[in-house]
């Protein structure tokens, strides 16, 4: 059975309005194709939809029957093309987003928060996992996009990647507030708060401090740099946090801030990357919030630099 949606448009004014001519009317169509694609519906259906009688047209209970079949098929058709309108327009849809734990605090519920702000009928799924797990669910295709510390090259993934330059909070009123760099002499044997001991940045930080000859205090072990600003607040420690977390400070406290951020030289990097599936085609939406999010993170690593 091959019927077309044309043939269903012509039929359904056909029934709306009695009339050949009149249906041809209001389709813009002639007579002769608005009569054709009758003919032909009926060939299709193996059923008589009309009684031909001299100039008038009379329908037969076959053709009520098929109307509400035909109104139905059509209207599904309208749905979907609005939908897909919708899609199209970055309107209507999910998004499934992974992200390490220095992002999740404040930097993408911000970011997704913006993006879905004018976009009532996006959905979001956004979990927080270690950066191992977040780079098997962007392989196995599970999500649309994450956000994670640099992983090996792998096939499977599509990376885009980012040096994101560390930076040393302390206190305002703190006397080496008013440097404009921070190095490991100014911070030698004072008290820090760092992430766990085998970290890329706990490792990047003793080497930095030993090659300066300074000697690094850990005195606070933590899992993400976010609650080691608290203690920095607390006037306990000085931390060298990623830019993500410090950016995410500033937003949030803006001039009530009681933290500064300082460059720290020799450069410690922090290297991330946004993820997707490097064999299935990331959907419109998908696309769209991805660049969102470069743009941020570019923006934001310009910040401290």
């Amino acid at each position: 059975m091959n019927i077309t949606i044309r043939q269903l448009q012509c039929f359904r004014e056909v029934m709306r309005t009695g009339s050949i001519s009149e249906a041809a009317r209001t389709l813009q169509r002639t007579q002769p194709a608005v009569s054709n694609m009758i003919s032909t519906l009926e060939e299709e259906l193996g059923v008589t939809l009309f009684e031909r009688q001299r100039s008038r047209l009379i329908r037969k209970p076959e053709a009520d029957y098929f109307l509400e079949e035909a109104e139905q098929v059509l209207e599904r058709l309208n749905k979907t093309a609005r939908t897909m309108k919708e899609i199209a327009g970055l309107e209507l849809g999910r998004l499934k987003i992974a992200c390490m734990p220095a992002a999740a605090g404040y930097l993408m519920p911000r970011l997704v928060a913006e993006y879905v702000k004018d976009k009532p009928k996006v959905n979001v799924s956004m979990m927080m996992r270690d950066s191992s797990v977040i780079e098997e669910w962007i392989t196995s295709q599970q999500y649309d996009l994450g956000l994670a510390e640099t992983p090996p090259p792998n096939r499977a993934l599509d990376a885009e990647n980012f040096e994101l330059q560390c930076v040393c909070a302390l206190p305002k009123n703190d006397p080496l507030a008013k440097k404009t760099v921070i190095t490991p002499a100014d911070l030698n044997g004072k008290p820090l708060a760092t992430l766990q001991e085998g970290h890329q940045n706990y490792l990047s930080c003793q080497r930095a401090f030993r090659s300066h000859s300074a000697k690094m205090n850990q005195r606070f072990e933590l899992l993400t740099f976010q609650p080691a600003l608290k203690l920095v607040e607390e006037g306990l420690c000085y931390s060298i946090c990623d830019p993500m977390t410090a950016d995410g400070y500033l937003q949030r406290f803006d001039d009530r801030a009681q933290l500064v951020f300082k460059p720290f030289a020799p450069q410690i990097t922090l290297s991330v990357a946004v993820l997707t599936p490097a064999h299935r085609p990331s959907s419109m939406l998908a696309s769209h919030f991805k660049a969102h999010l470069v743009d941020e993170l570019t923006r934001m690593n310009e910040r401290f630099t």
